[in-house]
């Protein structure tokens, strides 16, 4: 089993030396409570580290609070937090005593519940990180590389740092998805390894947050949202397909967003864009997960499969919105869909400007493709450098405001 280096590792490095706590969120087995004990060994420090997935240990939390604090002092881990929320208010009480920096690591799987919990005790008192499976960078690059830009230079400097890939190389990539323990070898049969995964999820994070939770009915929702990734959401198919009902599905949908196992990539309008569609896209963060779900048995079946294209886009969409979240920076991200069918996959806004993206499944993407961004310039937002993002294995151009960008270098 190896080590894979973590893109966040230097930023926590850096705000250790600043905030007395840092919590990092994100879904089970991404590699929460690895990261801070690696970190741990780049800095030399020693703490000691508890978790709450130990019910002893979590009934003493929730019970005693000052109690737990004096027995594991700090510095400490405190892995799966979310399991007491009680102890948010006297962490406070220590910092504000003048805890010091690095005093309090936190990790926790329930992303939405633990920033709430976080900003409403610890606010302008905690880092805040969010730690999604690897990065293709991650499993497969090499050295420091900064979030996804649609600039050229940019763009360039990452032959240094991603490694390339061929068709079947990238859909490779996608099939074996980024959950570490499977890409550092420490589990080796994937089927094992993702059914595993998805029935520690229910048991522990699902019942958690919906009591009573019909758990085989829930493994039916999920796979039904993976079969539909990089689509416009409709929730009352995905309903239909389980047997349940819209609010139901509603619900369980919030579920999977708030642990960090989808995201959802809303529409971009504004006052001049009176025709757009207003149903977000759906997404996995992880696409070994989906295509786990959806019984690809291989990366050769997958990439000709029916859902060869949806699922390329899922990778290539997340694996962009990894990229920011592995720098601790922010960036707005949309789609843009109206009811005359003009689309643009991805847009990304920044510096004042929209960077649209097109995702396509080939190796020669026709140049007719970048007219779709022109429907853009009818926003208050001025339109910047597009690109699209193909399966060709060199960086291109289609004009000065156009590159076609291999998926590897993402």
């Amino acid at each position: 089993m190896r080590f894979i280096e973590r893109d966040l590792k230097p930023k926590i490095i850096e705000l250790n030396k600043e905030y007395s706590a840092i919590l990092i969120t994100g879904a089970r087995q991404v590699g929460k409570s690895t990261l801070f004990k690696y970190v741990m060994e780049e800095i030399h420090a020693d703490r000691e580290v508890v978790t709450l997935d130990d019910l002893e240990a979590r009934a003493l939390a929730k019970k005693d609070p000052a109690m737990f604090l004096q027995i594991h002092e700090p510095p400490v881990m405190i892995d799966e937090v979310q399991y007491a929320p009680e102890l948010f208010s006297y962490i406070k009480i220590e910092i504000d005593r003048g805890a010091a920096p690095g005093s309090f690591w936190l990790t926790g799987s329930q992303a939405f519940k633990l920033m709430e919990l976080a900003q409403e005790s610890l606010a302008g008192r905690v880092a805040i990180l969010r730690l999604s499976p690897l990065s293709q960078h991650e499993a497969y690059g090499k050295s420091e590389s900064d979030p996804f830009n649609v600039s050229l230079d940019s763009i360039k400097d990452r032959k240094k740092t991603h490694t390339p890939a061929t068709m079947d190389g990238i859909y490779k990539r996608i099939w074996n998805g980024g959950m570490p323990g499977f890409i550092s070898g420490k589990f080796t049969d994937r089927d094992v390894y993702y059914s595993s995964y998805i029935q520690t999820y229910i048991e522990r994070d699902v019942s958690e947050l919906i009591r009573g939770v019909d758990k085989f009915l829930f493994q039916d929702f999920i796979r039904s949202a993976a079969s539909r990734v990089g689509e416009v959401m409709n929730l009352h198919a995905i309903a239909s397909d389980v047997g349940i009902n819209d609010d139901t599905a509603k619900r369980w949908l919030q579920v999977l967003e708030k642990s960090d196992i989808i995201t959802l990539l809303r529409p971009y309008s504004n006052n001049a864009l009176h025709r757009t569609i207003k149903a977000p896209k759906l997404y996995f963060f992880d696409t070994g997960l989906v295509a786990y779900l959806t019984k690809y048995s291989s990366p050769e079946i997958l990439a000709n499969g029916a859902l060869a294209g949806h699922i390329l886009e899922n990778y290539v969409v997340t694996e962009i919105i990894k990229s920011y979240k592995n720098a601790a920076k922010d960036c707005l991200f949309w789609y843009y869909r109206d009811k005359d069918n003009k689309e643009v996959d991805m847009i990304l806004e920044s510096d004042g400007e929209l960077h649209p993206i097109e995702i396509k499944r080939s190796v020669n993407p026709g140049t007719e493709l970048a007219g779709a961004f022109k429907v853009l310039d009818k926003a208050t937002v001025p339109r910047g450098t597009g690109a699209i993002i193909c399966l060709r294995e060199e960086l291109s151009a289609i004009d000065n405001n156009t590159l076609i960008v291999p998926v590897w270098m993402i």
